[in-house]
């Protein structure tokens, strides 16, 4: 499959559309999604992967050895996979055969594609996802908001108190999303356990 120009759009009435975005955003729901790859791998139950720019080295080793478990089990996995330690986990899932959905913070237009992705298109394991018009050159609040309630469940390899990736998992937690913990900074309280379901690192 040759994908060059091949930025499809995905309206609400689409039966491609996330049924997650219009349950959790309501009248919020964007109108029109932009999609390179085969769309019905939004369909399959995944998990969104967050961490932290900051990450301590056991937070890193853990997050590592839960990509290879998600690799071994075929489980589909959505980031915009910015931060390096999502960076790493990509490398390694991208060495298996399972789906991964990949949402960068810009706009699918005129975007670079590298290699290994394009590979992954076109054997119909990865697709790019993007809620941005052409218009659109930066993650807002708002558009970020839209991909993260895309995912079945949220696993955070690593928070940082006070950090963005804190405030990310205080809004998931009333997204009613089951979220994993890979590891936590050491001011818990700052954070608040009960934004946390522990689900355990070891997810599906």
């Amino acid at each position: 499959m040759a994908i060059d120009n091949l930025v499809q759009f995905i309206d609400r009435n689409s039966p491609f559309y996330p049924i997650q975005l219009a349950k959790r955003l309501d009248k919020n729901t964007p109108v029109r999604l932009w999609a390179i790859g085969r769309l019905d791998l939004i369909s399959l139950p995944k998990t969104a992967l967050f961490c932290s720019k900051s990450c301590p080295g056991d937070a890193i080793l853990k997050a590592m050895d839960q990509a290879q478990k998600w690799r071994n089990r075929g489980r589909c996995i959505i980031s915009g996979f910015h931060s390096p330690i999502e960076k790493e986990c990509l490398q390694i899932l991208l060495r298996g055969r399972q789906p991964i959905i990949i949402s960068p913070a810009r706009s699918l237009e005129g975007m670079r594609i590298p290699t290994e992705w394009r590979r992954g298109i076109e054997a119909g394991r990865i697709l790019l996802l993007s809620s941005f018009e052409s218009s659109q050159r930066r993650l807002t609040a708002a558009l970020s908001e839209q991909r993260n309630k895309m995912a079945d469940e949220v696993y955070f390899a690593h928070i940082t108190p006070g950090g963005k990736t804190a405030r990310l998992a205080e809004q998931v937690s009333g997204w009613n999303i089951p979220i994993a913990e890979g590891h936590r900074g050491h001011d818990e309280d700052q954070i608040g356990k009960s934004f946390y379901i522990n689900i355990g690192v070891d997810s599906p």
